[in-house]
C-alpha cells in the first residue's frame, strides 16, 4: 500500500503532465495549451507562495513528530502547491474537453490524497489546494478572454 501512495504522490504528477502535453499535440491549440499552464504556474508559483508568505502552517509530519512515507523538506504546509498545480491543470482540461477533464480531476485528486496518505499535508491543504488551482484557471481564462475580446473590439 505504500509503494502506491509513493506512486500517486511522487510520480503520477509527472504522468499527468506528459498526457497534457499530448493531449496538447493531438489539438494542437495554443491556447488549450498557455490558459491551463500559465494558471498552473501562477497558482503554483504566485498565489501558493504569496499565502504561504503570510501564512505559515507547519507540515503534519514536523507537527506531529512521525517520518512521512517519503522525503520532504519542512516548508510550509498550506496550500498544497502540487494540488494548486494539478487542479488548475484539470480545470483548463476540463473546459476543452469534458470527458478528459474528469479524468484529470480525479488523477489530481489521487496526488492530492495520497500527499495526505503520505504525511506531508493535511487534508485542508489539498482541499486549499484545489480551490486555489480551480480559481487561479477561472481568473486567467477570464482575464484572457477579456483582453482579447477588448483587442479584438478595438481592430473593429
Amino acid at each position: 500500500m505504500e509503494l502506491i501512495i509513493i506512486f500517486l504522490a511522487k510520480y503520477l504528477p509527472y504522468i499527468l503532465l506528459a498526457v497534457f502535453f499530448v493531449l496538447f499535440l493531438k489539438k494542437i491549440n495554443w491556447s488549450f495549451l498557455f490558459v491551463p499552464l500559465i494558471s498552473a504556474l501562477i497558482s503554483r508559483f504566485v498565489f501558493t507562495e504569496l499565502i504561504r508568505f503570510f501564512y505559515f502552517r507547519p507540515r503534519p509530519f514536523v507537527e506531529q513528530g512521525f517520518v512521512p512515507l517519503f522525503e520532504h523538506d519542512p516548508t510550509a504546509s498550506f496550500p498544497s502547491g502540487h494540488a494548486a498545480f494539478f487542479f488548475a491543470l484539470s480545470a483548463g482540461v476540463y473546459s476543452f474537453n469534458k470527458k478528459a477533464g474528469l479524468w484529470f480531476f480525479a488523477a489530481s485528486f489521487l496526488v492530492g490524497f495520497a500527499r495526505f496518505l503520505a504525511g506531508v499535508h493535511y487534508f485542508s491543504d489539498i482541499l486549499g489546494g484545489a480551490a486555489l488551482g480551480i480559481f487561479s484557471f477561472w481568473l486567467v481564462e477570464f482575464l484572457i478572454v477579456r483582453f482579447f475580446k477588448k483587442t479584438v473590439d478595438i481592430e473593429n
